[in-house]
């Protein structure tokens, strides 16, 4: 088909080094010219090339290949099917729309960046998170919003500060985010784990701890979650706000990948909170770069002059630059741009896995993949060692996170594999998963 013959000449000339990282590939009228093909035949071939992460279009601009691409090299073949990494894809981040804002936050900023800024964080970039968050079902106010250097400060910061119920216990969902687990753990903090799984939590149990251990907080992922890739129904999420007011529970509600929500419908606990019980944490890292290090908190006012304490003796003030940046980044319209490019990527890797899993027919699976995000999970039904089948994969290049990481020493589930699409495309994870299904049997 003629398409695949421009496919691949267009990949051999990237190759080659006809066309470099950042420059603009030749447009679809002198490609149709030189083919002698239709304009439809051009664009598919492009489309293909984003899919893969190999270039990227600008509106009313071009095509541009990607700085520091990854899938087109003379070593592609022993690349590494990493469905281990939790870090954004380093082949879709807006580089030089980022850079660009950097540029503009020092000349904006630039006579304030020799002091430090407020410990509560930015003013400007609070107002814009403020009004953005809107959007995403959380209503509050600039007196309860704060800008930390990423989520895990605000997860230290939240295990080590007295909280209004004068409780010193912490529950977690097991498995879950392996930066909580040893923030507790470096921190000394007594913590007690509840079993998450495909149909959610036992609810009986959790009102058992809520009232028996003493619990200041339930640190939960109620979408997308880490490891697992589960989210719960609106139905958990209230009885779960129930429990929690029922018996002075407080819940830090980490919601770091909700910019990947492709259900319109689906909004977090808190907003459903009537009682002023959720700690609402939202992530940028994750989907803009992970080098930002900026995420916003939004608390109880009960809450909020004892967050700013702790804030202030934990690093005085978060990077006023980076707060610039990210403020123009939004207000730009950059962002939201950014984010349909995004739900548009995750949706499709996870589809692309969805239909490898469905036509697998392996019995001694079962698959838990969701709609978006960055995770999926399966398990692994017969007596094959998990150990063993990771070793395996890895002499193979496909590579998986050791499922031990996610849980409490006291709980593990050797038999649940999370299996990141975050840093590989379409076409690995057809590979990868080729080469998986073949060691599972």
């Amino acid at each position: 088909m003629k398409y695949k013959t421009i496919l691949n000449y267009m990949k051999k000339e990237i190759l080659i080094k006809n066309i470099k990282p950042g420059e603009k590939l030749p447009s679809i009228r002198n490609i149709c010219n030189k083919f002698q093909c239709s304009k439809i035949t051009v664009v598919k071939v492009y489309d293909l090339l984003e899919k893969e992460h190999i270039v990227y279009s600008i509106p009313k601009s071009g095509h541009y290949l990607i700085k520091n691409n990854l899938n087109l090299d003379n070593n592609s073949l022993n690349r590494n099917i990493d469905f281990c990494t939790s870090a954004p894809d380093g082949r879709i981040l807006p580089y030089d729309e980022l850079q660009h804002c950097l540029n503009q936050a020092i000349k904006l900023y630039k006579e304030n960046l020799l002091f430090y800024s407020n410990t509560q964080g930015l003013e400007n970039l609070i107002d814009v998170i403020v009004k953005q968050l809107q959007d995403y079902q959380v209503f509050t106010n600039k007196h309860c919003t704060f800008i930390t250097s990423g989520l895990q400060q605000a997860i230290n910061i939240l295990t080590m500060m007295p909280f209004p119920n004068s409780k010193d216990n912490v529950l977690i969902e097991q498995p879950t985010y392996y930066g909580i687990i040893k923030s507790l753990e470096l921190n000394n903090i007594n913590t007690i784990g509840i079993k998450r799984d495909c149909n959610g939590i036992n609810f009986d149990e959790l009102e058992r701890i809520f009232k028996d251990f003493n619990i200041k907080f339930f640190y939960t992922i109620p979408r997308f979650h880490n490891p697992t890739g589960f989210s719960y129904s609106k139905n958990d999420k209230k009885q779960i706000l129930e429990l929690a007011k029922k018996y002075n529970v407080y819940i830090v509600e980490d919601d770091y990948l909700a910019d990947l929500e492709v259900n319109k419908k689906c909004d977090p606990i808190y907003s459903l909170d009537f009682s002023s019980r959720v700690i609402y944490l939202k992530s940028y890292s994750k989907i803009v770069f992970p080098g930002l290090k900026i995420s916003a908190v939004v608390l109880p006012k009960l809450l909020s002059k004892t967050f700013e304490k702790y804030k202030r003796w934990s690093d005085l003030n978060t990077s006023l630059l980076l707060q610039g940046s990210l403020e123009i980044y939004i207000k730009s319209g950059m962002f939201n741009s950014h984010i349909k490019k995004l739900r548009r990527i995750y949706y499709e890797k996870m589809n692309c896995l969805n239909h490898a899993t469905k036509n697998s027919c392996n019995p001694n699976i079962i698959w838990h993949v969701p709609d978006s995000g960055f995770f999926a999970s399966f398990e692994i039904t017969n007596r094959i060692n998990t150990k063993d089948i990771m070793k395996r994969l890895n002499t193979k290049n496909v590579l998986l996170e050791n499922p031990k990481i996610f849980c409490l020493n006291n709980y593990i589930n050797n038999n649940l594999l999370r299996l990141s699409v975050s840093n590989v495309n379409t076409h690995e994870i057809k590979k990868g998963m080729s080469i998986l299904l073949k060691e599972i049997y």
